[in-house]
Parts: structure tokens; sequence; C-alpha cells
């Protein structure tokens, strides 16, 4: 279940305790889920109970115990508790490996997208500094797949460099006098300030360089992210898509295709929650929440990958198309995850 459907699904609950009189309020347009903050559990969190609390005339938590009996026995919800002053946090019944990789695999690089606008209107402004100016981009392509209308600004034009190097673009540039200045939201550590040439790795190492590591933590521009070696996580995880590109190709070659089915691999986990890591990485503004994120899927499917096809005169099996499903579902959360990064995926490295 995605935010975008688990937000219906709370909208239908509210709607359920209208008609049967026990809240008396306007239904509204949409419930915000996000992951769940301190001191909240499962898997997301809505805080619509405060939201109605007040036209509704009753405390808070008194709204959340209405709204938690009719969401805990919705489709796909295992569990509803409520935390705090009257947050909901909502558990939810895990897929099959067979169901989520036919999802993935349907949704492709969308997948862990909404379905459609929110209504979120978001402006990005950025101090003239590189690291801010491609974090901005990323945060904005993160905002805009989970439903959001974003735009962004930049207290100056962007260098030349910036945008012919590493497709750092913004949408407005300057500084807007009274009486409505922006103020500056998106300030990461810059860049290495002595530098004499920032965009010298390239687009794709510069860019992972800039995002992986955290907000907080100074990048490191060195030749390090060049280096094809297990070592560098921005070669595992372009490798890893590539290879599993490489299967797609081979499978071919010997005549079967993929088809989804029960596999019980440690990489079902991380590919189930890849819908969550875009939702937090948005709210929080933090792609490299999404960067990390890849490594973790990379680093899980690299010891699938021998398992994939036959060996020696095996036939292919109903396991082998299962594996080999699962393996390209990873493969595709690679390249979108990559592509929102704006990294590129290559088919063969």
């Amino acid at each position: 279940m995605t935010p975008v459907e688990l937000s219906r699904t709370v909208l239908r609950a509210v709607r359920r305790a209208v008609d049967e009189g026990e809240l008396s309020v306007t239904v509204p347009g949409r419930a915000v889920v996000t992951v769940p903050g301190a001191g909240g559990c499962g898997d997301y969190a809505t805080n619509i109970a405060l939201q109605l609390a007040r036209p509704a005339g009753q405390p808070p938590l008194r709204v959340a115990e209405i709204l938690r009996s009719r969401l805990a026995g919705a489709d796909g919800v295992t569990d509803v508790v409520v935390t705090g002053p009257g947050f909901l946090n909502i558990s939810l019944r895990s897929e099959s490996s067979a169901d989520l990789v036919g999802e993935i695999l349907r949704r492709g690089r969308r997948y862990g997208y909404a379905d459609g606008p929110t209504g979120q209107i978001v402006q990005l402004h950025a101090p003239h500094e590189l690291r801010a100016v491609v974090v901005m981009g990323v945060v904005a392509r993160l905002l805009r797949s989970q439903g959001a209308l974003v735009r962004t600004s930049c207290e100056a034009r962007p260098e030349p460099a910036w945008t012919d190097v590493l497709g750092a673009d913004v949408d407005a540039y300057g500084t807007p006098g009274a009486p409505a200045p922006l103020d500056v939201n998106v300030r990461p550590v810059p860049a290495p300030p002595d530098d004499p040439d920032p965009t010298r790795l390239g687009r794709d190492a510069t860019r992972w360089a800039l995002l992986h590591p955290a907000a907080h933590d100074r990048p490191r521009l060195s030749d390090d992210h060049l280096v094809q070696r297990e070592s560098n996580p921005l070669f595992r995880v372009r490798y890893a898509h590539a290879r599993t590109r490489a299967l797609s190709r081979n499978a071919a070659d010997l005549h079967f295709d993929a088809e989804p089915g029960d596999v019980s691999d440690g990489l079902v986990t991380p590919l189930a929650d890849h819908p969550r890591v875009l939702a937090r990485a948005a709210a929080h503004r933090s792609p490299d929440l999404l960067a990390r994120h890849l490594v973790t899927v990379a680093d899980a499917v690299l010891p699938l990958l021998p398992t994939v096809l036959p060996r020696g005169e095996e036939k292919p099996s109903a396991a082998h198309r299962a594996r080999l499903a699962l393996a390209e579902a990873a493969g595709t959360v690679l390249a979108g995850g990559l592509s929102l990064l704006g990294i590129d995926a290559p088919r063969h490295l």
C-alpha cells in the first residue's frame, strides 16, 4: 500500500465515522500520511485526529480512538496505535514477494511515487553554492515524486559548469526584496571551498559525492568516487544495476522470461521499503537517505545474482523465473533511484 492509497484509506475511515454519526465534520480533501516521528511506531503516521478535533468539538484522543477502530479493520492494515496527543500510527501487512515484484515491474521507475498531485506547494531557495544547488534539485525531484508542486530558486545565477557539467538547474535566481524576501531553506555543509575545479570528477561521481553524505557532513570530492572497486558505493550501485540488466539479456538467450513468484530472500525487505524511503527523503529533504538506500539494495541483490540462471544442463524452472523477476525489480528500483539523484544507470559496466 502506497502513502497515497493509505491516505485514501484514512479518509474512508473518517467518512464512515461521519456517516455513522460519531463525528460531525466535513471530510477533508486529503489526509497527510508521513513516516512516524519521534515516539511513533509502525510504518506510517497521520495527524488527522488533531486536524479534526476542533471542528468535531471533541478531544483529539477521542477522535483518534474513533478513527483507530475503523482503520484497524481496513484491508492491508495490521495494527493502529495512538501516540502522543492523538497521532495515529499505522502498521501495514507485508506483501508477498510475488505481489511486491509484480507491482515494481508494473510501475517501473515510478514505483514509490504518488499516484497524482497532493496539492502541496513548496518553494525551495538555496545560496549560491554548488552543493546547495545540487541538493536542492534532487529535493525538488523527491517532492515532485510524492505529488508536490515545487519551484526552486538560487540567490544568484548558477555557474555555467554547475549547469553544463552537473545538470544543476534552477527555476529562477536572484533574491527578491521586500516585502517578501525568500528564506534560504536548503543549506547543506558546502563543498570544499578551496577546490579549484569541483566538477572535475564528471557529472555522476560529483553528484554522488555531494549527495551521499548527510547534509551536516562535509563532502569529499576525491578520486575514490571514480574507482571501479567494491569499496566505492557508487560503483556497487551501478554495477548491481548493470548486472541485473545483463541477467535479463542472458535469460532471453536461454529462452526464458521473468515471472514473479514467492522468493525467500533478504532483498525483498529493502525493495518493500523503497516507497517509505522516498517519502522520508522528501519529507526530511534528505537525498542522502535515498543514496544510502540504493547501496542497501545493491548489497542485497548482489548475492542473489549467481542463483538466477540455470547451470550446466539444468532447465529453467519456476524458481529461476521468480529469482529473475526479483533481480529485475531490484534493477528497476536502482535505476529509478539513480534517476532521482540525477545519476546515469548504465546497462553495461
